[in-house]
């Protein structure tokens, strides 16, 4: 361990107990993976933790780099006697540092009550709400991209973030059970993902333009195309697209979120928006097309290179704003800027190339 970490820790043993407070969402908490990983680098003897609620549970339960996923009620958080419940529970892991990369009252309170004598978040803006007033640390941030950004959190125990890794967790069960899938549909010699589904409806782009994308993968370069999805709302759609493809899509079978992560393992190339999907592509090493509208690619593209992301217009305001609009953004984005990307990426994959782009078809402007 790094001698001055150390020292600042108040551990010579090199075994601190860390907290993680990342609670949510899928993608936020797949982007957070690489300073779990960079922890563990660090400190190969410690105790590292990850709060987390809902969804994302399992995939921080199965992280190489994670000893233990603490579960957290959204009943813990909001009721009375919940957080003095989960202080009792938090205080029992005896934790000597918690970095909070959501930067909310929420995960704030989380690092808070934990009883951490060093607890690490942002400042504002990053850091939002109360949190900045209950952290011992405040990090002023300077980096764009928000897995750079989490990074900056190891800055005041003087460690160095160095290679970015994900290690999302692989799981041999779910690849067992996706192998029937890929021989009934003879998918063994790849395949592109379309997720058409998003946390926001502000993110959806229309059904039928990743129909038009399924044609032209077939037509153009050989390669079928798989519809993820996740509810009935999203099937829906994934069922249009099949429709709507000409043969050349097919709606995947209802999956975990680690049966998805070993289906995008297998995949050539992934489509979608800015959501879980795409960040869980990345961070298997699947080239991306991101379509963005209300966030930022600069902020929240997939990560690493070998992507592409194309925007028409930000349609900015505040977060609460930018999730409650319209999809006009979205659909400013048309199905031919978003093949000619694909068709960019399959050529770099080729060739050998490793650039990333974005595309806008204007500048930057507010809807």
């Amino acid at each position: 361990m790094h001698e001055a970490a150390s020292t600042l820790l108040g551990k010579s043993s090199g075994a601190p107990r860390i907290l993680i407070c990342r609670l949510s969402a899928i993608g936020d908490c797949i982007l957070t993976m690489p300073l779990a990983c960079a922890l563990r680098r660090q400190f190969p003897g410690a105790f590292i933790a990850w709060a987390v609620q809902g969804a994302s549970a399992p995939l921080v339960e199965e992280h190489p780099a994670v000893d233990l996923a603490i579960r957290i009620s959204k009943p813990e958080l909001r009721s009375p006697l919940g957080p003095w419940q989960l202080r009792k529970r938090l205080r029992a892991q005896k934790f000597d540092l918690a970095l909070d990369p959501q930067g909310l009252t929420k995960s704030a309170l989380v690092s808070w009550l934990s009883g951490a004598r060093r607890r690490i978040g942002f400042a504002r803006p990053v850091g939002r709400e109360i949190s900045p007033w209950l952290q011992t640390d405040l990090v002023r941030s300077c980096q764009p991209h928000v897995v750079d950004r989490y990074l900056e959190l190891l800055g005041p125990l003087r460690v160095k973030a160095g290679q970015v890794e994900f290690r999302f967790p692989t799981d041999a069960a779910s690849r067992y059970k996706l192998a029937p899938f890929l021989d009934q549909q003879r998918l063994q010699n790849g395949f592109a993902v379309v997720n058409p589904g998003a946390g926001w409806d502000s993110k959806l782009w229309p059904a039928e333009r990743y129909a038009d994308v399924a044609r032209h993968l077939a037509i153009a370069h050989r390669l079928p195309t798989v519809i993820v999805w996740a509810g009935d709302r999203e099937q829906t759609w994934g069922k249009e697209i099949a429709a709507g493809a000409g043969g050349h899509a097919i709606l995947a079978p209802k999956t975990t979120l680690l049966e998805l992560g070993e289906l995008l393992r297998s995949s050539r190339l992934f489509i979608g928006s800015d959501t879980g999907p795409i960040h869980m592509a990345a961070a298997v090493g699947v080239p991306c097309i991101g379509i963005y509208g209300p966030t930022r690619p600069e902020e929240c593209g997939p990560y690493g290179p070998g992507h592409r992301t194309v925007q028409a217009f930000y349609q900015s305001g505040s977060a609460r704003q930018r999730r409650s609009a319209g999809n006009n953004a979205m659909r400013a984005v048309s199905a031919k800027e978003v093949c000619a990307a694909c068709d960019g990426v399959i050529f770099q994959a080729k060739t050998g190339g490793i650039s990333s782009s974005t595309t806008s078809t204007s500048l930057p402007r507010a809807a």
